[in-house]
């Protein structure tokens, strides 16, 4: 699968991840179990596709902007995730925590898919498109995921 593919495939679990978050309340069980498997599928994301993705293509003029910008978000979707990390989950204000990560993921993914997927697949080759997307898979599995 291509970088594009890989990468879609996580963006789906986070997705996923982030609905049934919202489903949960209070202290549930399955509202630690969701956000640890959130919290692990973003940070280990975030490492990998900054190798494999944003780090090939910060090198080209025409996406050098884009990948600034999506490490950034990175960045702000980490400070979100530690603000959860000092909010006990049943409190009012970690479920508005985390109504803002669930915002932010989805605004950052949407302007990947959207648009810097377009603009990075005319920059990336074709087996490089591909080969990036196994060493991203590879990272991903070794992390557990």
């Amino acid at each position: 699968m291509t970088i594009f593919e890989e990468l879609r495939v996580d963006h789906d679990k986070q997705r996923q991840l982030l609905d049934l978050l919202l489903d949960t309340s209070g202290n549930e069980p399955e509202r630690e179990q969701y956000y640890q498997q959130l919290k692990t599928q973003l940070e280990q994301h975030a490492a990998a596709e900054e190798r494999y993705f944003y780090n090939p293509l910060i090198e080209d003029n025409a996406t050098i902007e884009m990948s600034r910008h999506g490490i950034a978000e990175h960045h702000e979707i980490d400070e979100l995730i530690e603000a959860l990390e000092q909010t006990d989950m049943s409190s009012p204000a970690w479920l508005q925590h985390f109504k803002n990560l669930k915002h932010k993921v989805l605004h950052h993914l949407e302007d990947e898919e959207q648009g810097f997927f377009q603009k990075a697949g005319k920059v990336l080759g074709g087996s490089e498109k591909q080969s990036l997307g196994k060493e991203y898979r590879e990272m991903m599995k070794e992390k557990g995921l």
